[in-house]
């Protein structure tokens, strides 16, 4: 009789046990919860936001907390670069960033990333490419003997320069709630897919991307790179880079020829950042916007069709993690571009002398760019040398080549329609 009391006390135990391991499974199969709530913040916070957003920054400027504006910076605002369909928009190329990195070499074994900026609060401060050059030379090659036999080494140029465009910032707040289970779900998804796919003989499925693992486990959002997990460590960072104001979380840009610039105070504090984050969080969604006449939205709507139907909607994920319109999978794909290889530029360049460590993205890999607002936002591409959305579509090579294949095999009419599909994704009315 004693037994019986212990004996279901085990039972119990079991089925707990067994409820909570299928639960535990299907938790980590699953791609987590999706974005109920949208950002909100004040008005009076937003507002506060907006006119740090659009502040014309000063060197010494009164309402900075350090040195102000500098020692360098590519503008002297955030709206300067952000205003392509409204305040928070992208930018022209006349607002590219040239960044820079130096690859793995014998010399330099560790990566090393920067930028090279436009403009210095000081003539001694400024930057330029030949700065760059001088101080990463090419590695010259040598010949050695290796088991009596020699062994020529070529000449190793380990540095790579990149004209990054200024991408658009509608909805980033929407962006920064999407788990990222969000995106490892939908690329175990891809990858099954692709598997089932190639079990029947078809190998022209397009490879699934690769989420970027940041340092502590984070999964990359932002940034042509993904390079930044969160929101405010992507507006941290571009304090820092492209107005030369430190913040509570990031020190002000240095200068290249200058590492040992004088530490100072954030230009900004807690508060001031908060409410610069708050902004940019709480900037609109795009929209998708249909033509008014009845044959140009019967158009739009096969153009939705063909774009699923070639596959674009296999990167350019419609919608992910509860949050719709987005169109992309937040994940680096190798783009290698069909007319450029080997310009070192980015597309196609050759590989490093030392392989690069797992989490940098390779030379031709980029993070899919969201297309809601593509319409009010051109050009396009990381660099943005294509100055057309049929251009872009065009410089689609890579992972993306069977992609730009498919589109240009359609007909004028499906192409014109994809177009025209892409053409309602508009930037958000209410910050015009």
């Amino acid at each position: 009789m004693r037994k019986q009391p212990i004996a279901r006390t085990r039972k119990w135990f079991c089925i707990i046990l067994v409820f909570v391991v299928v639960l535990g499974v299907v938790w980590h199969f699953s791609p987590g919860l999706p974005v109920l709530i949208g950002p909100w913040a004040s008005a009076s916070t937003r507002k506060a936001g907006r006119d740090l957003f659009e502040r014309e920054w000063q060197v010494n400027d009164p309402l900075a907390q350090g040195d102000g504006l500098g020692p360098v910076f590519n503008a002297k605002s955030c709206v300067a670069c952000h205003n392509q369909g409204g305040v928070g928009g992208g930018g022209g190329n006349e607002f590219n960033v040239t960044t820079y990195e130096i690859v793995p070499n014998s010399r330099d074994p560790e990566p090393i990333t920067g930028t090279i900026h436009a403009a210095a609060s000081s003539k001694e401060f400024q930057e330029s490419f030949n700065l760059v050059r001088k101080m990463y030379p090419v590695v010259k090659g040598n010949t050695r003997v290796v088991n009596h036999c020699r062994v020529t080494e070529p000449d190793v140029d380990p540095l790579r320069v990149e004209h990054l465009q200024t991408t658009a910032l509608f909805g980033a707040g929407w962006i920064d709630r999407i788990s990222p289970k969000a995106i490892t779900s939908n690329r175990r998804g891809n990858l099954w897919s692709g598997m089932v796919r190639e079990f029947s003989l078809d190998f022209e499925s397009i490879p699934a991307g690769r989420a970027r693992v940041l340092p502590g486990g984070k999964i990359g959002k932002f940034g042509w790179r993904a390079q930044f997990a969160t929101l405010e460590e992507f507006v941290a960072a571009a304090c820092s880079n492209e107005l030369g104001l430190g913040t509570p979380t990031v020190d002000q840009a240095v200068p290249i020829s200058a590492p040992d610039y004088a530490d100072v105070k954030p230009d900004l504090n807690r508060k001031q950042f908060r409410r610069l984050v708050a902004f940019v969080d709480t900037l609109p969604k795009p929209v998708e916007v249909l033509p008014a006449s009845a044959p140009e939205r019967n158009q739009a709507v096969r153009g939705k069709e063909v774009f699923s139907e070639v596959g674009c909607a296999v990167c350019h994920v419609p919608s992910i993690g509860g949050v719709k319109g987005v169109y992309s999978d937040f994940l680096l794909h190798r783009i290698v571009d069909p007319q450029g290889g080997g310009r070192g530029d980015g597309y196609g360049a050759p590989a490093p002398e030392t392989p690069l460590p797992d989490d940098r993205p390779h030379p031709d890999e980029w993070r899919t760019p969201p297309l809601w607002g593509v319409a009010d936002s051109a050009p396009y591409m990381h660099d943005g040398t294509a100055n057309t959305l049929e251009a872009a579509i065009n410089r689609h090579g890579g992972a993306a080549k069977t992609v730009r294949e498919a589109f240009q095999k359609l007909g004028v009419e499906d192409q014109t329609a994809l177009v025209a599909f892409l053409r309602t994704l508009k930037a958000p009315a209410e910050v015009k």
